[in-house]
């Protein structure tokens, strides 16, 4: 799995002109998952997801995760994340998880992020033409992938 975290003020994904999740303060996580990822996978990424310090505390450093500020995630399903670009200028995107493999990893996530923030996240439409705005604080955005997690 491969997320890639962009800390925001606000976020919010729109489908066929009806908003299907907003919020302030928080995360927009554009998730890819691949179809070698495990529930341990998602599990770690979440744990690192919840737990990520990038807030600023009093002091201006980045020490505060999404609890300290009472943040909130935008979660976004995006297979672009496991694009190869190694040959030619057409990427190719077998690595990443057909839908029957995904939903269900998706779907998990959402209920893990939600545990763990003990509250409802925002979501966008999994395989949906999404149209993503955000005003990115920092800005700081983060890679994480569970393939690097040793």
């Amino acid at each position: 799995m491969r997320a890639v975290l962009q800390r925001v003020t606000q976020a919010s994904c729109v489908v066929d002109g009806t908003a299907t999740g907003a919020i302030n303060t928080g995360f927009l996580v554009l998730l890819g998952i691949e179809d070698a990822d495990t529930q341990e996978d998602l599990d770690w990424l979440a744990q690192k997801i919840v737990g990520m310090r990038i807030f600023n505390d009093d002091n201006g450093m980045m020490n505060k995760a999404l609890a300290d500020v009472n943040g909130d995630i935008l979660l976004i399903s995006q297979f672009t994340l496991f694009a190869a670009t190694k040959k030619g200028n057409r990427p190719s995107f077998t690595k990443a998880a057909k839908p029957n493999v995904a939903i269900p990893l998706y779907e998990k996530m959402i209920e893990k992020l939600s545990a763990l923030l003990g509250k409802n996240i925002s979501t966008g439409i999994f395989g949906a033409d999404m149209k993503i705005s955000l005003l990115n604080d920092g800005p700081v955005t983060i890679v994480i992938d569970t393939k690097n997690k040793e």
